[in-house]
């Protein structure tokens, strides 16, 4: 079989698309490359979606966390405390067991699957996280910066979204690009977390994890698994480096903040 017909049959298959038997010996280098390439999709998909709707959730939570109100201000506090708190491994555990508990009493059985239930947990995770980052950006908005919004008649809603949201999403951007990296990284853990993948539908963990108990060699599949996701941080450097330059694009060149990459060793 040659290597484009190898691309063919597995390059979907972790949507289940091509194949649906894998391979079960004399595995070769392409195999390998196709078969986690393909299982990076479903990491892109939690990373992505959790990004996206964890974004808008963390500008919620900072300024909730920032809000005079004490009842939405200690909401948002103990938000933040519970999934910063604990390690995101054991919120998947959680979260599987009482999605597993709803399934039995005949609600939203859907959830008990990765596709949902992981992508649930990875959200309210990276919320948490980003909340924090946000809510010391907004913190850290030039006290002059909201006069002046005062002064020429901007209160509240288009205060916040004119001249403090855009102020915190700069001073924040450089912070919250470390924490998309992570949260891209963490997608792994749902291979561990017991959430089922469906139809052998597993992530690129998954398929580098298949290669490595079938061939007793994990010096193949792992490091092409950190391949890609080498690969894939530098995606996300470049766009977050992009967006950054967007969102200092009115400053002096010289106090234009650049990212600092700093990957976190530990949760």
């Amino acid at each position: 079989m040659s290597c484009w017909q190898t691309v063919q049959d597995y390059g979907l298959r972790s949507i289940g698309i091509g194949e649906r038997l894998l391979p079960k010996t004399d595995f070769t280098l392409c195999q390998h490359f196709t078969l986690i390439g393909s299982g990076l999709i479903w990491n892109i998909y939690f990373g992505v979606l959790a990004l996206i709707i964890g974004f808008f959730i963390a500008s919620a939570v900072a300024v909730g966390k920032n809000a005079q109100n004490r009842a939405i201000r200690k909401a948002s506090e103990w938000f933040i405390f519970v999934f910063r708190g604990s390690p995101l491994f054991i919120q998947f555990f959680f979260a599987y067991f009482l999605f597993l508990k709803l399934k039995q009493l005949g609600y939203a059985t859907f959830l008990t699957s990765a596709q949902a239930g992981a992508l649930i947990v990875l959200i309210l995770n990276t919320a948490a996280y980003s909340g924090e980052i946000f809510y010391g950006a907004l913190r850290a908005v030039p006290r002059g910066d909201v006069e002046a919004a005062d002064a020429y008649g901007f209160s509240g809603w288009p205060r916040f979204r004119r001249i403090m949201w855009p102020t915190m999403l700069r001073l924040g951007w450089p912070a919250y690009t470390n924490e998309a990296i992570f949260l891209f990284h963490a997608t792994t853990l749902v291979f561990f977390s017991g959430f089922p993948t469906w139809k052998q539908q597993g992530d690129a963990l998954y398929y580098a994890s298949y290669f490595a108990d079938k061939t007793f060699n994990p010096f193949v599949p792992y490091p092409i698994l950190a391949f890609y996701f080498i690969i894939l941080t530098l995606t996300i450097v470049w766009i977050f480096g992009r967006i950054n330059k967007r969102l200092n694009r009115h400053l002096p060149e010289e106090r234009r903040k650049k990212l600092r990459i700093r990957p976190n060793l530990i949760r």
